[in-house]
Formats: C-alpha cells, structure tokens, sequence
C-alpha cells in the first residue's frame, strides 16, 4: 500500500514511529521536517516508486494525504 510505504520512509528520514503519521498529517507543521528533510523524503520516495514529482507540485504538498494522492496518480 503507498501510504504504508510512504509512512515508513517518513519515519526512517526523521527518526519517528510512523504509526503517528496521519493522512492528515502535515509534514513541517506536525513532524517539523524542514525543508532539507523534505527534499530528501521527496527523493526517496521518487525512488522507492520510480516517479519523478514535480518541484511546483512538492511545494504544494500540504498533508502526506496529498503526497499519497500524487504517488497513486502517478503510478
């Protein structure tokens, strides 16, 4: 499952238990990723899905829902 997927990369890349990670969750407001941190997550999950997501399109990422969406559309 991409959420699941996604969670876990999420809890790797900023040292949490990914079980407090949300669909409604938001990356820098709730889990403080700055925004190196969520160059690199972006990255990784490119990788992981093989996708490329858009730079215009990360900006405007406002909930891991919305990261889940993108990679689900893209695949």
């Amino acid at each position: 499952m991409v959420f699941n997927k996604i969670c876990s990369i999420i809890a790797e890349q900023l040292g949490i238990d990914e079980t407090i990670i949300t669909m409604d969750t938001n990356l820098t407001k709730d889990l403080e990723a700055d925004s190196l941190d969520a160059v690199e997550i972006i990255m990784s999950i490119e990788e992981e899905f093989g996708i490329e997501i858009e730079d215009d399109a990360a900006s405007a990422f406002k909930s891991i829902g919305d990261i889940v969406a993108y990679v689900e559309n893209a695949l």
